[in-house]
């Protein structure tokens, strides 16, 4: 650890992994050792004190998320550490490009196998992986849509391994959650830590809702010129409902369920008090199977009958596009970079984590041979579900899922523990290390744009390694320098 920080927080210890804060980045200049030297000054009681206050505050504003279990619904706060995590400017130029270059490549991809499918006919990934995904949507063939952005929302997990260096763990191609943590974790810095930001430029946040709405009118039916875009949520009783109602207050758009919206004449139309109104992009916060009962399932109340028509018609856009879903499985994730190399003749700039493929017997070999060494992954879920952490596992759960990966390995892929890179938290011990992740998130209409930073998840369990808030993490307000570290030195 850098001799300074050890001298302000000698109980600070990272142990053998890198560290958000203390470690030495030369290729991203000079640590920003005055963040310590001004938590310092605040005193740890102090700091103690505001971090409570600024969960009060989260709670008073009604920033929650839903965890569900069998018997009941709880509303939760995603508890805020508030320390932030520094990106030098450096760093966030890589991250930026890298998020860009990769949502380009999956949007390629999208297309392609929605069309001519040449990726497949060239051997690059394997028919069944796309053809035999769960979420292939046959409907889209051949459907071409603007621009070619199928993803107009991706939010990319990214993480930082203990040689430093960054690495992406996953792509959220769907419905990526997360982006209003961003906003409101800045927002609540700015009122609880005035005096810890004082005379830091940093790249700004609260552009979000601008961009997004302005990439939405951007794939919205040619010749309008104000189009009508809402926000499509499940309702509230969809664990990201505060969520949406944020973003619909940003975008300044109406937030609609389907029951808001109706078909005619294969226009869609939003129910108002003074009348039917045309709509004419859609962001859907739904999964596919419930976007249209008349195509997908026929049980689903969350839609809205005829939409798909609509949209083959040229009438609506959707956005994210129907069928996204095959870019962020984690099997085809594992075939990235050759994805990246095809569609763009480019090296990824930020490299997978590496994946063994159980559904192929030279990955299935290996992941049995090495249990204990491997983190388990289902390929369908999110949230941190059904993941086993082998060297952290007992022999019990270790035979539990070896059975469970021999009943049905296309379900399953493996990965080496990676020691996630850590962030100084405040802690029930004073200020100790925390695992955490970082979570960009890219808006795509005609061009890409990255929000500044991003949503940094925090593990805020000591030697945990998930980071997902239905699994008990948190949250950090993610700083990105506006300049090089020497320049904005506020001291």
């Amino acid at each position: 650890m850098n001799e300074i920080f050890a001298q302000l927080w000698p109980e600070y210890d990272p142990g053998r992994f890198f560290c958000e804060l203390t470690s030495n980045r030369p290729e991203a200049g000079p640590v920003p050792q005055w963040l310590a030297e001004r938590l310092e000054g605040i005193g740890l009681e102090a700091l103690r004190a505001r971090a409570a206050a600024a969960e009060t505050d989260l709670i008073d504003l009604g920033v929650t998320f839903t965890v569900y279990s069998d018997a009941t619904a709880i509303d939760r706060i995603l508890p805020f550490d508030c320390i932030p995590r520094v990106i030098t400017a450096p760093e966030w130029d890589l991250l930026e490009r890298a998020c860009i270059q990769r949502v380009k490549a999956l949007n390629l991809f999208l297309g392609d196998i929605y069309g001519k499918g040449q990726v497949v006919k060239d051997g690059i990934i394997p028919a069944e992986l796309v053809y035999g995904n769960v979420n292939y949507r046959p409907e889209m063939k051949d459907f071409p849509v603007p621009y070619g952005t199928y993803v107009h929302v991706c939010g990319i997990d990214i993480i930082r391994d203990e040689s430093g260096a960054f690495r992406v763990l996953e792509d959220n191609a769907r419905t990526p959650s997360g982006v209003s943590y961003v906003i409101e974790n800045r927002h609540l810095m700015l009122r609880t830590f005035p005096d810890l930001m004082a005379g830091i430029k940093l790249k700004p946040v609260d552009d979000y809702g601008r961009r997004l709405r302005a990439a939405m009118a951007e794939v919205a039916p040619a010749g309008l010129d104000e189009p009508q875009v809402v926000l499509l949520s499940p309702g509230i009783y969809n664990s990201a409902y505060f969520e949406h109602v944020f973003l619909a207050r940003e975008m300044g758009v109406p937030l609609v369920v389907g029951a808001d919206l109706v078909v005619e004449n294969d226009r869609v139309y939003m129910r108002t008090t003074s009348g039917l109104r045309p709509v004419h992009t859609i962001y859907r916060r739904l999964n596919d199977d419930f976007l249209d009962p008349e195509v997908f399932r026929p049980d689903s109340m969350l839609g809205v009958p005829g939409l798909i028509r609509a949209w083959k018609k040229g009438n609506v856009a959707i956005a994210n596009a129907v069928g996204t879903g095959v870019a962020d499985d984690k099997a085809v994730y594992a075939y990235m970079p050759r994805i990246i190399k095809y569609y763009l003749s480019e090296e990824p700039l930020i490299e997978n984590v590496q994946t063994n493929i159980c559904r192929e017997p030279e990955g299935l070999k290996y992941t049995l041979d090495h249990l204990d060494k491997l983190v388990t992954k289902p390929v369908g879920e999110s949230g941190g579900y059904g993941i086993t952490i082998g060297p952290r596992a007992s022999k019990e759960e270790l035979d539990v899922v070896r059975e469970t990966i021999l009943a049905n390995p296309e379900n399953w892929i493996s990965q080496p523990m990676i020691g996630l890179s850590v962030g100084p938290t405040l802690a029930q011990e004073g200020i100790g290390p925390r695992h955490l992740d970082l979570r960009p998130f890219i808006i795509t209409g005609q061009e890409s744009w990255v929000l500044p930073g991003g949503l940094s998840r925090v593990a805020m369990q000591r030697g945990s390694l998930i980071v997902n808030s239905s699994q008990g993490g948190g949250s950090k307000d993610t700083w990105v320098l506006a300049q090089r570290f020497a320049e904005a030195n506020p001291a």
